[in-house]
């Protein structure tokens, strides 16, 4: 038995916010000293190094669980189910629900647990749980949601990806102009074709000396809200981590499936940066001494900013809605998907459409 994708869907918010945006902030280091850079340099380096031109965020009265909802409808549409055969509804995000203009996360009850009631699902064996690992958190609920399939303990779930970071960002921190909204989801279920459906997965925990690579820091400007904690990063050990670790991950799980290089079709990575997105896929191949195919890693990171968990889900749901030019997943396609994030945490999965 495989578990396959049998429906997508996607929530791209409507609030474009481009580069300008950033233009009369005001940018400190972490001992609260003005950049010496003007603002129009730090977003030009900004977009050079990441890719990032454009990040879309929620409305002010939206939070992720709204987001989430919109998602998980457009995948139970595009899987044209009824959402009460769904077994599990596995809600993946980071931060929970943070209401426009406060700084509480609101956790309780769960996001999935939201979703369900929103969706007005009465089967009450339809569990609704949420996963905290990081950006890679909704590959992670996908492979929790393939072994429930694989040991028969479910036939069908929805598993969602969302995130409000708008909500939880630093305006000192230059690091802030990364970070989007978003939310996509997948509805999977047990295909008894032993082609089309999850071929091979693996995730990894690295917390001995890198778990706090990402985490929650106080603002750079010392005067602003002392304790309160924003997301924090140290970009350079995060990228350094990501070119040693990933690529191996994805070549150990490429390998598990049994498909050789020259058989997979696309790379759904984690649109995080771009640059260190493309050196991962460039160490990747090396790994196999074979040159980078051309368009194998579609990139939305340029308009749509880093939005964590919901990246991967909503590029794939792009892709499989046919509204990114020069991309495209056929049938009988293979495509390795693959995360790195926070905790710090690595997973990926190769499937076969």
């Amino acid at each position: 038995m495989m578990t396959r994708i049998i429906g997508v869907g996607n929530y791209i918010p409507s609030e474009t916010i481009t580069n300008l945006f950033f233009d009369k902030h005001i940018f400190l280091n972490e001992e609260g000293v003005l950049l010496k850079d003007n603002n129009a340099s730090i977003t030009e380096k900004l977009k050079k190094i990441t890719g990032i031109e454009e990040r879309r965020y929620a409305k002010n009265t939206q939070v992720t669980s709204d987001l989430g909802l919109k998602a998980a409808q457009a995948a139970i549409e595009n899987a044209g189910i009824d959402p009460e055969t769904l077994d599990y509804i596995i809600f993946a995000h980071n931060f929970g629900d943070v209401r426009f203009g406060t700084v509480q996360s609101d956790m309780v009850p769960s996001l999935a647990a939201r979703v369900k009631h929103l969706l007005g699902i009465r089967n009450n064996f339809c569990v609704a749980y949420d996963v905290l690992f990081g950006c890679p958190g909704w590959i992670e609920g996908v492979i929790q949601a393939n072994a429930f399939i694989r040991a028969g303990i479910a036939k069908r779930c929805l598993v969602i990806g969302a995130e409000t970071l708008s909500r939880v960002v630093d305006i000192h921190d230059r690091d802030s102009m990364i970070y989007a909204d978003g939310a996509g989801a997948a509805i999977l279920e047990a295909n008894d074709d032993d082609k089309s459906g999850i071929r091979s997965h693996l995730s990894a925990s690295y917390t001995l000396t890198e778990k706090d690579y990402l985490y929650f820091g106080k603002s750079y400007n010392n005067e602003r809200c002392p304790d309160t904690r924003y997301i924090k990063m140290d970009g350079r050990k995060i990228y350094e981590f990501a070119l040693l670790h990933v690529p191996e991950a994805m070549k150990k799980c490429l390998d598990n499936s049994g498909y050789s290089i020259d058989r997979l079709d696309k790379i759904i990575i984690h649109q995080a940066n771009e640059k260190m997105d493309e050196a991962i896929v460039n160490r990747f191949y090396q790994l196999y001494n074979t040159p980078v195919p051309e368009y194998i890693m579609p990139m939305v990171i340029h308009k749509l900013g880093n939005s964590s968990v919901a990246t991967i889900p909503s590029l794939l749901a792009m892709i499989l809605k046919g509204e990114l030019k020069d991309h495209e997943i056929k049938k009988n396609d293979v495509v390795l998907f693959a995360s790195v994030g926070a905790g710090m945490n690595i997973n990926a999965f190769v499937y076969q459409f």
